[in-house]
């Protein structure tokens, strides 16, 4: 009996140490994602100023530039995948990763070739432990991403979307990331960056509203050339920080629950605990009522 104690205390202790570091990681992970929702909110006027002023310029000329140019035969399709670095967000990494398997599976079955782009080590880690190839990787910062990064990923993809296919280009590029919808839900979406759409413009104009004239100054497609890769550093921007914010949530859920199951392997463990004290107790007494029986009988 006294070596079953030993075992349900040890255990105790040991599920008490982890509950301490399951509810700290659940702590800080929800006082991270007010900062990262923060960010996403902050983030919103820049964008939407940029798709203003790209929106006026593909709508109000005829400029046909090589980022919002549709290739008649699309052969080679880029996916941007963005995961987190780190674990213990319950499925938020593999929930990413499904998706862009779906996606990637529907681009192969249109004739594309795919070329994987990785955000986060848990991306890199699935392609190399299965021994698949991606053309780059990017790490280190998916909880807290800066803009220097997402300017740095959009540098590449423009410059591969621009290059020519025997050189390696691709035709078009998808992101897989997961967008914040609120703290309890955060859904994989996919969108295509290249060839260019615009996204989230303003209305159209009514019938009676009168457009405005724009003169773009050196030109329009010297406007385009400036704004576009801005345009497309924005967006990736917008996704990075919605995947941020998205792990936190994912981890601030996975390590609550954790620390909910550690409350009840505790109250198990001092319920069992007690029960074989109990047992242990009941078999001393019987021991003590024994051995006296056992003197009063000889004597």
């Amino acid at each position: 009996m006294g070596a079953q104690m030993r075992v349900y205390r040890q255990r105790i202790r040991s599920v008490q140490a982890t509950k301490k570091i399951t509810r700290a990681m659940e702590l800080i992970a929800a006082s991270r994602v007010v900062k990262a929702q923060q960010r996403v909110r902050e983030s919103s006027p820049y964008a939407r100023a940029i798709t203003r002023a790209v929106s006026a310029v593909a709508t109000y000329s005829d400029v046909d530039h090589p980022l919002t140019k549709e290739h008649e035969n699309v052969r080679r399709a880029a996916v941007l995948i963005v995961t987190s670095d780190r674990g213990l967000a319950g499925a938020y990494s593999s929930s990413v990763i499904k998706e862009s398997e779906r996606l990637i599976g529907e681009l192969r079955d249109e004739g594309k070739e795919v070329v994987p782009y990785l955000v986060g080590r848990k991306a890199v880690g699935f392609y190399k432990f299965r021994r698949r190839e991606f053309a780059a990787e990017w790490s280190g910062f998916t909880d807290q991403p800066t803009f220097d990064i997402a300017r740095e990923i959009g540098e590449r993809i423009v410059a591969d979307f621009t290059r020519e296919f025997d050189e390696g280009g691709v035709d078009e590029f998808h992101v897989v990331f997961t967008r914040f919808v609120n703290m309890v839900t955060q859904e994989p979406e996919v969108i295509r960056m290249l060839p260019l759409e615009v996204v989230e413009g303003e209305e159209p104009p009514s019938e009676d509203e009168v457009l405005p004239l724009y003169e773009f100054e050196p030109s329009a497609e010297d406007v385009l050339d400036a704004l576009l890769p801005k345009y497309v550093a924005a967006r990736l921007y917008n996704c990075l920080l919605q995947a941020a914010a998205s792990e936190l949530a994912s981890r601030q859920k996975a390590m609550k629950s954790a620390t909910d199951n550690a409350e009840e392997l505790i109250k198990k463990y001092t319920r069992l605990a007690n029960q074989a004290r109990q047992a242990e107790i009941t078999q001393e007494i019987s021991e003590i009522v024994g051995g006296a029986s056992a003197l009063a009988d000889a004597s």
